[in-house]
This record gives C-alpha cells, sequence and structure tokens, in this order.
C-alpha cells in the first residue's frame, strides 16, 4: 500500500498557520500487549474548523513523522508507549502544548484487575448493539496501562474521569462509531472478523469488499469532523490482506480517538464511569 505525502504538506501549512490554532487532540489506538504496533493520529483546530495533521499505524512511525523522517512503506512494529515521545512529537507537529490525549485501552486510577464501574455501565447501554466492552485484567493491558497513565500525569497530563474534559481521556470506538453513524449497531470494520461478519460469503475478496464499504462509510463521516481524513486514509487495494489491513484499521481507530476527543472538548459527550475509571462517549446529539 503506496504511502501518501499528505501528511508532511499538511503539517507545513499547520505549522505555518500555528497561531491561528486554537487546540489539538492526539488519539491512540493502544495496543494491549508491547508486540502490537499502535496507530497515532493528531488533529489540530483552526481558524477553519478542525484538521488531520498526521496519522501513522505505530508509535515509531509518528515519531518519525515529527522528525521530519518519511516512514517507509513497511510493516509498522509494536514497541512499548513512551507518553513524553508521543507529546514531544504532537507538539513538534502542531506546535501546540495544549494537547488532548484520547486513548483507547483501559486506564485508571488504581491499578486494573478486572472490569470496572465504567465497563459496565457503557455495556449496559451499548452491549444489546453489540458494543459491550472487552473485560480487561492485570495482566492484559495490566502493567501498560498502569505506567501509561502514571507516565502522563507527570507530564501534566492526568487522567480526567468527568467534565470538562482535559489531560488524559479513555475512548471506545465501537460505540463512538454507533454514535457518530447513528447507527443501530456495532459496525463490522475489524479485519480479523470478517469471516464472522459475513460467512456466507466463500470468497476472501469479496469480504474485503464489503469491509472497504465500511471503512469508506467510516471515513466519510470523520471526514465531516476533520478536514483531511478522506485523503489521508484511501481504502487499501482491494488485494491488500494481513498486517496492511490491520495497519489501516489501526490508523482508523486512532483518527476515531481524536473525532471522539473533539466532541468532549466540545461539550458534546459523556464519561461513563465514577472517579477511578470513565471511558467518554459522544453525545446522542453529536452524531451530525
Amino acid at each position: 500500500m503506496a504511502r501518501r505525502q499528505w501528511t508532511r504538506c499538511d503539517a507545513r501549512h499547520i505549522m505555518k498557520d500555528h497561531n491561528k490554532t486554537k487546540r489539538a487532540v492526539l488519539g491512540v489506538d493502544a495496543a494491549w500487549t508491547e508486540n502490537q504496533p499502535s496507530g497515532v493520529a493528531l488533529a489540530v483546530e483552526t481558524e477553519s474548523g478542525w484538521g488531520l495533521a498526521a496519522v501513522e499505524a505505530s508509535y515509531g512511525h509518528f515519531i518519525e513523522r515529527a522528525n521530519g523522517v518519511e516512514p517507509v512503506d513497511a510493516r509498522p512494529r509494536g514497541s512499548k508507549p513512551d507518553a513524553a515521545a508521543l507529546l514531544q512529537a504532537a507538539r513538534q507537529i502542531c506546535g501546540r502544548r495544549g494537547v488532548l490525549v484520547a486513548v483507547d485501552m483501559p486506564l485508571a486510577w488504581h491499578p486494573i484487575t478486572g472490569r470496572r464501574f465504567c465497563d459496565d455501565e457503557v455495556s449496559r447501554i451499548y452491549g444489546a448493539k453489540g458494543a459491550a466492552t472487552h473485560s480487561p485484567s492485570d495482566k492484559r493491558p495490566g502493567k501498560i496501562s498502569d505506567l501509561l497513565r502514571a507516565e502522563f500525569e507527570t507530564l501534566d497530563c492526568g487522567l480526567c474521569t468527568k467534565p470538562p474534559a482535559r489531560g488524559l481521556i479513555e475512548v471506545y470506538p465501537h460505540p463512538a462509531l454507533i454514535e457518530f453513524l447513528e447507527e443501530s449497531r456495532r459496525l463490522p470494520y475489524k479485519a480479523g472478523k470478517i469471516g464472522a461478519y459475513w460467512p456466507d460469503l466463500t470468497v476472501a475478496g469479496d469480504r474485503r469488499l464489503k469491509l472497504r464499504s465500511v471503512w469508506t462509510r467510516i471515513v466519510e463521516a470523520l471526514e465531516r469532523r476533520i478536514a483531511g481524513v478522506a485523503e489521508a486514509l484511501p481504502p487499501p487495494p482491494p488485494d491488500a490482506t494481513g498486517w496492511r489491513l490491520k495497519a489501516f484499521e489501526d490508523k482508523l481507530d486512532a483518527v476515531v480517538c481524536c473525532a471522539v476527543a473533539i466532541a468532549c472538548l466540545e461539550g458534546k459527550a459523556k464519561a461513563y464511569g465514577d472517579e477511578n475509571a470513565a471511558i467518554w462517549v459522544p453525545a446522542g446529539d453529536a452524531s451530525g
């Protein structure tokens, strides 16, 4: 899948126009293990609205982008999350110190050992729509989550569990997409589940076409909230398989995290949970 030059050009434009930039959001589709890559996206607000400044399929590629290095068209690799490096990279790209960070991974003030109140609350509301939360444990994400939350806290980016949204927040793409697209059920957009989504289709290529169609709808919905998403995330070619599909999915989820963060900043999201942990979900009237 050929990489595009849009991010470098768009980042230059944003840096040139940084005096007009109001706010910035960093979306992280964080893997629950260190050996899997994590998608990262950055969106900024200017006088003309929100725009996508960068999106990559791994921490390493995002940091390379910030340092002016064009990431090669190679498989993204997993690594330990580094909060300081991510914030520094975001600031290098957008020229802003204040960044709201939205992470798709269980986060809490106390060590996570099992399901939290926020997991049960989101599942109570969205479970019938196929968007119940996964059950975290002390192993997954375990210490990765604890360390990431603690690192952000040392950088004046503490975990936020109630409005107004600031610092670090936890988000969950499945209910967010239900609200953004005004759907009655969870969207079938996970590359690894296409066999379960469309069991009647016996040809793998036909399943991938279905997946591309869903991805296109999601990108269109995100483009209405963040300019530049459609240019940055063209659908993978029909013959793309394996890690290339997963890399696209990770980048897509990272942009969804940004869109949720924007809804939070605009007061169009709700925090489900308690003082220990909360999952932020766009409000129904934010679907647009």
